[in-house]
């Protein structure tokens, strides 16, 4: 018997190679579709690759074609919110117009069941220390407005009768594959936990952006939740959807706030090593918390983030970061 097939956009980046090696791992085919213009053509190890851009209206087509998936999740496009405000109109084509592309695809080829990668940067400043799902979207960027505009484009197709869905609003991903075979490897690298372990083995300076937040130490407080986590819960997702479960829109975060200076305190005891930040002033956009009440996953998904301490998130990364971006000295 054949395995079921779910096409994974975006499968060789982070938090997308992740939800392969889940899926690989429940049982199911991932076949990734990557440009490969952030993702590593390495981190696909558990399916075939097809490497194409999903603006390529005749590449879609073929993979639909070739392969039948039985459900799509959907983790291609630029992530990085800083570069979208200098960037708009590169941001609403590739991650808003190629989310329509795909839409139009699974359409054409009668696959209604997507699971999308979607992000706590639609809320934008929270108006409570815990954001739960009924907050009003009101992003604070061109990134966050994307995630917003595609949740819309995929009620609209439900709506319509084409589409059941899974946004997963996941706030910051971090850590890595416990068992050594992937990594976050972002070119720039723009992720906390990462820049913090390069900056404790020299590799690079680190700043901290903002130190007078009305926070335990000034500095800005988010939550992270391990990446092998959400890949978890997005094969939970699909699952919930192979089985006629109907749509739903969830966090996924730790439940638990951690300061940038905290992150380097955490770091430095897990390395042994002393980081001294330069201090800079806050950027636009920034706000002083940032935290996921995740209850609605966890009883919609029988979802928990069970690896998401910050120790295991940080030694994780560490190990991750040595094998996969830091120079042996």
């Amino acid at each position: 018997m054949s395995l079921e097939t779910i096409l994974v956009t975006g499968g060789a980046g982070f938090v997308g190679s992740h939800a392969c090696k889940a899926l690989a791992a429940a049982g199911y085919l991932p076949v990734s579709y990557d440009n490969l213009s952030n993702g590593h053509q390495d981190a696909v190890k558990w399916g075939p690759l097809i490497t194409a851009d999903l603006l390529d209206q005749s590449a879609l087509a073929a993979a639909f074609t070739a392969y039948k998936p039985c459900a799509v999740m959907h983790f291609a496009g630029l992530i990085e919110a800083g570069l979208s405000v200098r960037e708009p109109a590169r941001f609403e084509r590739q991650n808003v117009a190629g989310s329509a592309a795909l839409l139009a695809a699974m359409q054409a080829h009668q696959v209604n069941k997507l699971v999308f990668s979607s992000s706590a940067a639609v809320y934008g400043a929270p108006q409570q220390v815990t954001i739960t799902e009924d907050h009003p979207r009101q992003p604070a960027n061109p990134y966050g407005q994307n995630k917003a505009d595609i949740e819309d484009l995929l009620t609209g197709a439900s709506e319509q009768g084409a589409l059941r869905f899974c946004a997963l609003r996941y706030f910051n991903a971090a850590g890595a594959d416990p068992d050594g075979e992937l990594g976050e490897r972002h070119d720039p690298e723009t992720h906390l936990i990462p820049l913090v372990i390069q900056a404790a083995f020299g590799h690079r300076p680190l700043a901290i952006y903002g130190t007078d937040y009305e926070t335990v130490d000034g500095t800005c407080v988010r939550d992270y939740v391990h990446v092998s986590d959400l890949a978890d819960a997005h094969v939970a997702a699909v699952q919930r959807l192979l089985a006629g479960g109907p749509n739903l829109v969830a966090n996924l975060g730790s439940g638990d706030g951690y300061s940038v200076q905290q992150i380097i305190a955490a770091t430095e005891r897990l390395t042994g090593q002393t980081i001294n930040p330069l201090h800079a002033a806050r950027r636009q956009g920034d706000v002083a918390h940032l935290v996921a009440n995740s209850a609605l996953a966890e009883a919609s998904l029988a979802w928990q983030a069970t690896r998401s301490s910050l120790d295991q998130i940080i030694s994780d990364a560490i190990a991750a970061q040595k094998r996969f971006v830091i120079q042996p000295q």
